[in-house]
């Protein structure tokens, strides 16, 4: 990733991936929706293939096309953008148009298509940033028009970040001080003032991860990223970007994290097979389960990832799969 010419995108697609849940507080934030975080989200291949009209395709990535599936289900198409160009809203316009392509419907005669709720994230905005982005289609049946929110990123105060539970922003905090770089790199008292406020920062996800809001693993990927961006926006001073570092704490992963996660829930894995194999059925599945679900647990699964690792190890329906995994998920 550090050697990547899209670093923002992919910091923004790795916390999608690897810590889902903290953008429906995001979305909540920008739709006016109360997730509560039970919500399950699917993700969407970002890849799509937009056919030009000299007749070759071009590849498209998307930042992000996923559902939230709760007491409805909704589709969602977000965009991490830096800065303004002139290309969004064409951009928005072909992604939303295949995403709908992709679940449209042939009914009779009549095509269905549902378009996602579409937002863009801007990493810095200006007076001019506008605060939402719209299409507007003229069709022979009449004009349809949506809009497109935007949240703007560096608004937010470290406070309001807590506040709100908008932890998915934190890597992308720096913004807010991008413009007085230069002073905080020539001047120890000011730096100073920065270290401090990502020190509350550090001391916020510490208390966050005490009380079990979060899991070490989120964690010390929103730690991680945090420093992907740093690594970037500061590269050219020095002195800034090591201050930060040092409060951070440094490089953590590759993904370090992860690679502990995953080694626990093959562990769990492994071990709940062993026992299922070297006791009775009944009673070796319902230790498996529960060694599965402990370790499942301990390196940072959610409670709906691990029902559906339960759910395939087993050979289990969800119903079943959750009632089990909940004997054995400690709050």
């Amino acid at each position: 990733m550090d050697s990547s010419s899209t670093p923002y995108d992919d910091v923004f697609r790795t916390l999608l991936n690897d810590c889902s849940s903290l953008i429906l507080p995001v979305i909540n934030e920008i739709f006016g929706e109360h997730y509560t975080g039970s919500e399950k989200i699917v993700f969407s291949p970002n890849e799509h293939f937009q056919n030009r009209q000299d007749g070759n395709e071009q590849e498209r990535i998307t930042d992000s096309g996923f559902r939230v599936i709760g007491d409805t289900e909704k589709k969602y198409h977000l965009e991490c953008q830096s800065s303004t160009d002139s290309s969004l809203l064409v951009r928005f316009f072909e992604y939303d148009t295949q995403i709908a392509l992709d679940s449209g419907k042939v009914c009779g005669s009549t095509l269905k298509v549902s378009f996602p709720h579409s937002a863009v994230l801007f990493l810095r905005d200006t007076g001019n940033t506008p605060d939402s982005l719209s299409v507007e289609m003229e069709t022979p049946g009449g004009t349809v028009c949506y809009d497109i929110p935007a949240l703007k990123a560096k608004k937010y105060t470290v406070q309001q970040i807590f506040e709100k539970g908008l932890l998915f922003l934190i890597p992308f905090h720096i913004f807010a001080y991008e413009n007085h770089f230069e002073e905080y790199n020539a001047s120890a008292e000011k730096l100073g003032r920065l270290q401090r406020t990502y020190e509350t920062i550090i001391n916020q996800l510490e208390s966050l991860m005490g009380q079990g809001e979060i899991d070490e693993y989120t964690k010390c990927t929103i730690i991680d990223m945090s420093n992907k961006v740093l690594e970037h926006i500061a590269k050219k001073y020095a002195v800034l970007k090591e201050g930060v570092k040092n409060v951070m704490g440094g490089k953590i992963l590759e993904y370090e994290a992860k690679t502990i996660r995953n080694a626990g829930i093959a562990e769990g894995e492994a071990r709940g097979r062993a026992e299922g194999e070297a006791q009775g059925r009944a009673e070796g599945e319902e230790k498996g389960i529960r060694s599965l679900t402990e370790v499942c647990q301990e390196f940072g699964s959610t409670l709906i990832d691990t029902v559906e690792k339960v759910a395939v190890k087993f050979g289990l329906d969800e119903e079943t799969s959750r009632k089990k995994v909940l004997m054995y998920w400690k709050n």
